[in-house]
C-alpha cells in the first residue's frame, strides 16, 4: 500500500487508522520525522437513504500525539451549517453525530469541518449523500373532467443522484381514504438503471405509460370516468425501508334535470359536481357564457356540488377555479324545445289537468252513489228486524 516516488516522497494508500504514527526519513547524516494523524469517517447506510431518515456519521481519529478534543461542523450540499446531536459522550477517539431527517434537496455532497487549537487543525472531509425518491412532482392534486385523457407521471431521481443499487416499486390506487387499496403496477430497477414494469390490475380503463426515460413511472387513462377518481400512490422500496408520494384525482362531471331540450315557461336544473371535496382554496362556479354577473352562482367552501336553476336556453360553463385561476372547464348547452314540442307539452299539462278534474268528479259522483246504498241497505236490515219480530214498522220514506 505505500511507495517511495522518483523524488523520493513516500505515497501511502488506502490510508487506515492504524496508518497513524511518526514517519522518519534519514538521508546520510540528516533526519527528517513527520508525525501523520489520521481521520476516519463514516456514514450509516453508506450514504443511501429515503426521504425522511435521520443518517448517524461516525467520527475516528488516531494519532501518535495526545488525541485533541475535535469542534466538528456540518455543511450540506448547498454549504448551509447543520445541526447535529451527538450521541453518545465524546471521546477523543471517537464522535457519533445524529442528524436531521432528510429531504429530496439534501441530495449532494457534504463536508465535515474538523479543527483543533492544539495542536491546529483545519481539516475538510467531503462524502456524498444520496436520497432516493421524486422529482418535478407535477401537483398532489390533479384536476380531470370526465371523458377527457389524464396521465399521472412521477419522476424518480435514481439517475440524476447516481444510485447505486438496485430497488422495487409498485404504484396502487384506491378511490377513498377508507377504501381497499388495488395494486395496478410494479416495477424494479436494476443495478445498471434498467427498468421493467409488470401490469398487475386487470381494470381496462388505465394503460402503463410507454416511456423511454427509465426514471419515469406512469399510467395513461385515457377516457377519465367519475369513479376513476381517488388516490394513486408510487411506493419505493430499498433494503426492507420505503417512500411513498400520493397523487389525488379530481374529477368533474355536469349533467341537468331534466334532461333534454328545455320548452317555453320551464325550468331546468343544471348540477356541477367533484368527486371529492377541494381545498379551502377552491371552489366550483356556473357561469352563463356572455350572461351577466346576475348569472355566476359559486359553491360554498367544502362543497363537492353546485345548481344552478335556468329558465332559457344558452351555454352555461363549469369552472374549477383556485386562487381565482381556471383550472378545468366543463360546457351544458341548454337547447330550446322546438314550438311543437312546447305544444305538446302544454296539450299534455291540460288534458292532464282535465283527465285529473275528472277523475276527481268520478270519485265525488261514486262517492255519493255508495252512501245511498249503504242508507237503502240500512233501512232494509231495519224492515227485516220488525218483521221477525212481528211488529208493525213505519218505514220512512
Amino acid at each position: 500500500r505505500s511507495e517511495i516516488t522518483n523524488d523520493r516522497h513516500l505515497r501511502v494508500w488506502d490510508l487506515r487508522l492504524s496508518d497513524a504514527g511518526i514517519y522518519t526519513c534519514e538521508y546520510g547524516s540528516q533526519t527528517v520525522s513527520i508525525s501523520l494523524h489520521v481521520f476516519k469517517l463514516t456514514i450509516s447506510s453508506d450514504g443511501h437513504f429515503l426521504p425522511n431518515e435521520v443518517p448517524e456519521l461516525t467520527l475516528m481519529q488516531n494519532s501518535s500525539h495526545p488525541l485533541p478534543n475535535l469542534i466538528i461542523t456540518l455543511f450540506n450540499s448547498n454549504k448551509k451549517q447543520v445541526q447535529t446531536e451527538f450521541l453518545q459522550s465524546k471521546t477523543p477517539e471517537k464522535y457519533i453525530l445524529k442528524l436531521k431527517e432528510l429531504e429530496a434537496m439534501d441530495n449532494g455532497t457534504w463536508t465535515c469541518h474538523v479543527h483543533s487549537s492544539s495542536p491546529s487543525i483545519y481539516q475538510n472531509i467531503s462524502f456524498d449523500v444520496k436520497i432516493l425518491g421524486f422529482q418535478n412532482l407535477d401537483s398532489e392534486r390533479k384536476y380531470a373532467t370526465v371523458d377527457s385523457t389524464v396521465i399521472l407521471l412521477w419522476h424518480l431521481n435514481f439517475q440524476k443522484i447516481k444510485w447505486k443499487g438496485g430497488f422495487t416499486g409498485q404504484l396502487n390506487w384506491k378511490q377513498q381514504e377508507s377504501a381497499a387499496s388495488h395494486e395496478l403496477l410494479d416495477f424494479n430497477i436494476t443495478a445498471r438503471g434498467e427498468k421493467h414494469e409488470t401490469k398487475k390490475s386487470n381494470h381496462l380503463w388505465f394503460e402503463i405509460l410507454e416511456s423511454k426515460a427509465e426514471s419515469t413511472v406512469g399510467v395513461k387513462l385515457p377516457k377519465v370516468h367519475f369513479n376513476h377518481s381517488g388516490q394513486y400512490e408510487c411506493r419505493l422500496a430499498y433494503k426492507g425501508r420505503y417512500a411513498q408520494t400520493k397523487m389525488e384525482l379530481v374529477v368533474m362531471k355536469v349533467s341537468a334535470n331534466p334532461v333534454g331540450p328545455l320548452p317555453r315557461e320551464s325550468k331546468m336544473t343544471l348540477i356541477c359536481q367533484v368527486s371529492s371535496p377541494l381545498p379551502p382554496n377552491a371552489h366550483l362556479r356556473w357561469e352563463r357564457v356572455n350572461g351577466t354577473q346576475m348569472d355566476i352562482k359559486n359553491s360554498k367552501q367544502h362543497e363537492v356540488k353546485v345548481e344552478v336553476n335556468v329558465s332559457a336556453a344558452g351555454l352555461w360553463s363549469c369552472h374549477l377555479m383556485e386562487d381565482n385561476d381556471k383550472k378545468i372547464s366543463l360546457n351544458y348547452l341548454v337547447e330550446e324545445a322546438p314550438v311543437w314540442i312546447t305544444h305538446v307539452v302544454v296539450a299534455t299539462s291540460v288534458a292532464g289537468s282535465v283527465f285529473v278534474f275528472g277523475f276527481a268528479c268520478l270519485c265525488i259522483i261514486s262517492g255519493i252513489s255508495w252512501q245511498r246504498r249503504r242508507r237503502r241497505a240500512k233501512r232494509m236490515s231495519r224492515a227485516r228486524q220488525c218483521l221477525l219480530e212481528n211488529k208493525i214498522c213505519q218505514c220512512q220514506q
